[in-house]
């Protein structure tokens, strides 16, 4: 990293003034680009010369410069053919980064040509559609909310010591850790021998080597230059030991990562979570290796996880900062009632924010039971308030330090780094004031609330609804059954349209992400519309073609007779011919493929998870009659 290089520009000196100067200063910067997030997550680039920006400054500040073409991103139903226009205008409020080329080098400075990248927010009609607007009006809202909630009820359970007149703005923290998956590129998968490693947990925490350490360091320097701080980069629990090619350097690398750092307020955490893949993607490239952030990219080992940290402060006029989540008496009380009422609240509604935070195809392989995937409404709290612990299995946990009140937060652990954290977290926090105010609002003691959080699921609950549980300290994938889970904590949905059909099948519950008039009909709509028109391409166009060449690859591979061979070869070519072969019957790829154009998605949904097992059965059946072969 080149000290003379300028990396962020801190939100205190996004003014316009000090930006002219900045600009001027560093004539290595030659475009801007407005960063604008759709509904889908994804981030828009552009490249505006430095001297274009400057000559109509005034209106990229008041978001006439800038118009795109919205019904190109994923503004589904917003921005039509016939209505394209989005006008897009800064955010002063947060850092902005300026992104350099490292392989192009500007003739007068000799430097990398940088491109100041913006965070902008859409506007369409004059209404803010993007998915930063999203969670910044949410945070705005809650955070009012919250404040009147707090002075109105005076004397809060757990928040004895605070005042609530002393409060001066309430804080919003998130935190995330992310975990790809690296290789070089030519590597190909072998998921077998994946699979034992992790099994025999071989590589987590692991010495890094060659080119795969080089990058993880080079990521890590590139976050601190940046001012990401990052707290540390490690082996995850997927991969391989790394192989010498003939060169003599390391150039069979498969294996997991991840890099942690620091908690910053929740936009602008969410911000450099986006950045922060940027970064690692150049780092690990320029290293000559691949890297993937997909949710679950090999099937068969360790997905990719971004677990999202969540906590809730204030800020007194005196300065001091006072944890909402925290009890005055760490060892005797979990949480304070706000505690309480934020997890109950994301519990209770969370069929409803799930489909916010899960909404792809990839993102569903990942959350299946036996990888640390949480597939359960359920959170863990610990054994006492005197020793907390942590619960890998579960949706939300609470994290928490008995000697430092401040670090007290929730673990959601259901984002992986392709998620859209804005629109997912503006969710949970939407959904956790609807708890928050259930709490404060009965008047219960923190015993009281401990007792309705833990609840067993045929007791009623003042808040929470009879028939569930949700709370667990056990193992939810070992200590229950598929059938007692379910039952237990509510059947989870196994596609993005099973997922999708909760914002329908829970009036009652929408009503409470619609509060405040944030999350509008129209980009609920609009979100949902997106997320299925990408489910059903997704299917017709990749998934189903990759799951036929896996099929064809299938083949008989024995000569001689041999009546194990025969019937496991049979019996696998049975199968073969059901997915993929039309005959006096359709094939079901092809049944799937017509129920997808037809619109019938629920068949297609049932299609989908049948496709997927017999996909997973035929691939198991094909490695056992292998393995019973010798000349192959």
């Amino acid at each position: 990293m080149a000290k003379e290089l300028l990396y962020l520009i801190p939100a205190a000196k996004c003014d316009k003034k000090e930006i002219i100067h900045i600009l001027k200063s560093h004539p290595e910067i030659k475009f801007v680009s407005m960063v604008g997030i759709d509904l889908a997550g994804n981030d828009t680039d552009e490249k505006i010369p430095v001297r274009v920006f400057l000559k109509d400054i005034e209106d990229f500040y008041n978001g006439h410069a800038i118009q795109t073409d919205g019904s190109s991103v994923v503004l589904t139903g917003i921005a039509t053919l016939n209505n394209a226009k989005v006008d897009m205008y800064v955010d002063p409020s947060v850092n902005w980064y300026v992104d350099y080329n490292w392989e192009s080098e500007d003739e007068e400075t000799g430097l990398p040509i940088g491109t100041l990248r913006i965070p902008a927010f859409l506007m369409h009609n004059g209404l803010r559609v993007d998915s930063r607007s999203i969670l910044t009006q949410t945070l705005e809202y809650v955070g009012a909310e919250i404040k009147a909630l707090l002075k109105k009820a005076g004397k809060v359970p757990g928040l004895e010591h605070l005042k609530a007149s002393e409060i001066d703005e309430v804080l919003f923290t998130i935190g995330t850790e992310l975990e790809f998956w690296v290789k070089t590129p030519t590597e190909e998968t072998h998921v077998e021998e994946l699979s034992a490693t992790q099994v025999m947990q071989e590589n987590y925490w692991q010495r890094t080597r060659g080119q795969a350490r080089t990058a993880l360091e080079d990521a890590m320097l590139m976050l601190e230059a940046y001012g990401l701080q990052p707290e540390m980069g490690h082996k995850e629990v997927g991969g391989v030991k790394a192989k010498i090619g003939e060169s003599g350097s390391l150039d069979h690398i498969m294996e997991q990562m991840e890099i942690d750092w620091r908690f910053a307020p929740a936009v602008q955490a969410i911000d450099n979570e986006l950045l922060a893949r940027i970064l690692v993607k150049e780092a690990f490239r320029l290293n000559g290796l691949e890297v993937s952030f997909q949710a679950k990219p090999i099937i068969g080992v360790a997905g990719n996880g971004e677990h999202t940290h969540t906590g809730m402060a204030v800020r007194l006029k005196s300065g001091k900062i006072v944890n909402l989540y925290a009890p005055k008496d760490m060892k005797k009380d979990f949480m304070s009632s706000v505690g309480y009422g934020a997890i109950m609240g994301l519990l209770k509604n969370y069929e409803v924010v799930n489909p916010f935070v899960t909404s792809t195809n990839d993102a569903f392989n990942r959350l299946k039971p036996g990888f640390e995937a949480p597939v359960c409404i359920v959170t863990s709290l610990g054994h006492s308030p005197e020793v907390p612990s942590r619960n890998r299995t579960i949706l939300a946990g609470l994290v928490r330090d008995v000697e430092n009140p401040l670090a007290t937060r929730f673990e959601i652990r259901a984002f992986n780094p392709l998620s859209n954290s804005y629109v997912g977290v503006a969710a949970a926090y939407l959904a956790m004031l609807d708890g928050i105010k259930a709490a404060i609002g009965s008047g219960k003691t923190n015993s009281e609330l401990l007792a309705e959080l833990s609840k067993e699921p045929e007791a009623a609950g003042f808040y929470l609804e009879k028939g569930r549980a949700y709370r667990s300290e056990h193992d939810v994938f070992d200590d229950y059954t598929p059938e007692q889970r379910d039952k237990m904590f509510g059947k989870p949905p196994a596609t993005v349209w099973e997922n999708m059909e909760a914002l329908k099948l829970y009036p009652e519950k929408l009503k409470v992400l619609k509060a405040g008039n944030v999350m509008r009909q129209d980009l609920i709509d609009a979100f949902v519309n997106g997320a299925l028109l990408r489910w059903k391409v997704e299917l017709i166009d990749r998934i189903i073609p990759q799951y036929l060449d896996t099929v064809r690859s299938v083949v008989c591979l024995h000569c001689d007779e041999n009546p194990v061979d025969d019937a496991a070869w049979t019996a696998i070519n049975n199968l073969r011919l059901y997915l993929a072969k039309d005959g006096v019957e359709k094939s079901l790829f092809s049944r799937l493929r017509e129920a997808l154009a037809a619109g019938k998605y629920g068949e297609a949904s049932a299609m989908q998870q049948e496709m997927t097992a017999k996909m997973g059965e035929l691939e198991s059946m094909y490695e056992v009659y292998k393995r019973n072969l010798l000349d192959i």
